[in-house]
């Protein structure tokens, strides 16, 4: 390996030059169980749990780790092992953005470090893939950690000058004033209501049902269309919208009966990358904030579970985000309650939880399940079968158990 003493960032011969070309194809092309490693070490650290808590910044994290990724391998490819600019691509800076709207801050950016560390893993499997020669070896493996590690911090502090920028541009504006405002009434802290009222244009006396509506997909145009669908479903003629992020929005309507999960489904078919959690209503400022808690609760139960479903409510779902919030008591629980009956068939366990939620009518199970009430009858006798107690002795927990299949998606 030769080193430039004019830069001092170290060249490769021409053996090496074209073996480090060829990973990078390799690289650019990520089997998905390494994508997958890759989202999960950047998420799982405790320094990023606020971010792998969002949705929508989770989201925005996986895509800029992999946008690091391909950026470094596709520089390779051109280029063998030179320097690789930092990545400034929009899904970096709409990540950096979206941390400052959060009000986090740099250490978010651990993520890109811990993702960097399973990069270096798998690199490390194509390289010895790709030779076995000592000295190959030695070369690629050199040059390639001082590339790795240079690109990484270079994008670090590419970033982080970003969400210095961000947050000198939140500090102006109308929007910088509605979000302190927001940000002081969540926390908690002492802020006049007329005041508070004049910042947000939003009366903060009588009901507050608040909502957060986020995409992993969509634009901001969708989030405003869904917005104004949730407004409509309420049966509110206002209300006051909070940008969170580039993919999330905060939203609060002047009424004391939040929609039904039918009605906003419905009104959310044009909009199917968009997903909406409704908190409970309130009174007050208190009412305000506590709202908005029980929004932020449950589209954490919704990321937890990866739930599939586009609409979920605090008032549905409160049984399930308590039983949900240890993963490996959570399998326990469901193994122990259900046992067999977790892996029937979906018809089996559909007729369990209704004829528990009509209270043990199978008349009405029937009806709602438009089925003969024989057949009924005849499902509730399989999961006898498969259930370790019978239902009648465990039908509460049967029922919450089966709650949370269905909000995992599994119903």
């Amino acid at each position: 390996m030769v080193h430039n003493a004019a830069s001092e960032w170290p060249s490769l011969s021409p053996r090496a030059r074209e073996l480090f070309r060829r990973g990078a194809e390799i690289a650019l092309n990520p089997h998905a169980e390494w994508v997958e490693e890759l989202h999960a070490a950047a998420l799982g650290g405790a320094r990023v749990r606020l971010v792998a808590e969002d949705p929508a910044l989770a989201a925005a994290t996986r895509r800029a780790n992999l946008a690091n990724l391909l950026h470094w391998a596709a520089a390779n490819v051109q280029n063998p092992g030179r320097r690789v600019p930092a990545n400034t691509g929009s899904e970096l800076l709409e990540a950096a953005r979206d941390l400052v709207r959060r009000g986090l801050d740099e250490t978010a950016l651990d993520s890109y470090r811990t993702a960097q560390n399973v990069a270096w893993r798998r690199w490390i499997e194509i390289v010895f893939e790709l030779t076995d020669d000592p000295g190959d070896l030695r070369e690629l493996l050199d040059v390639s950690a001082v590339s790795i590690g240079t690109f990484i911090d270079d994008t670090v502090t590419a970033v982080s000058e970003r969400m210095q920028h961000e947050r000198d541009e939140l500090t102006r504006g109308a929007h910088a004033e509605r979000r302190a405002a927001v940000t002081l009434l969540l926390e908690g802290a002492p802020i006049g209501r007329a005041r508070a009222e004049n910042q947000l244009g939003y009366r903060l006396a009588g009901p507050h049902t608040a909502a957060i509506v986020w995409s992993a997909a969509s634009g901001s145009e969708h989030l405003e269309a869904a917005a104004e669908a949730v407004m409509r479903a309420a049966g509110a003629d206002h209300r006051l919208n909070v940008i969170a992020s580039a993919a999330a929005m905060w939203v609060w309507l002047p009424v004391a009966t939040p929609p039904s999960a039918a009605e906003l489904t419905a009104r959310l078919v044009d909009h199917p990358d968009v997903h909406v959690a409704v908190g409970r209503p309130g009174n007050g400022v208190e009412g305000f904030r506590r709202s908005h808690l029980d929004a932020a609760t449950t589209q954490r139960m919704l990321a937890r579970l990866t739930s599939p479903q586009q609409v979920a409510r605090y008032q549905d779902v409160q049984l399930v985000s308590l039983l949900t919030s240890e993963p490996t008591q959570t399998e326990e629980f469901l193994a122990d309650t259900l046992g067999d009956l977790q892996h029937a068939d979906a018809d089996t366990r559909a007729a369990v939880l209704t004829y528990v939620r009509e209270l043990g009518s199978t008349t009405r199970t029937a009806e709602l399940l438009y089925t003969h009430r024989n057949t009924v009858l005849r499902r509730l006798a399989r999961a006898d079968d498969l259930l370790p107690r019978p239902l009648t002795e465990n039908a509460l927990a049967v029922a919450a158990a089966l709650e949370t299949l269905h909000w995992r998606g599994t119903t």
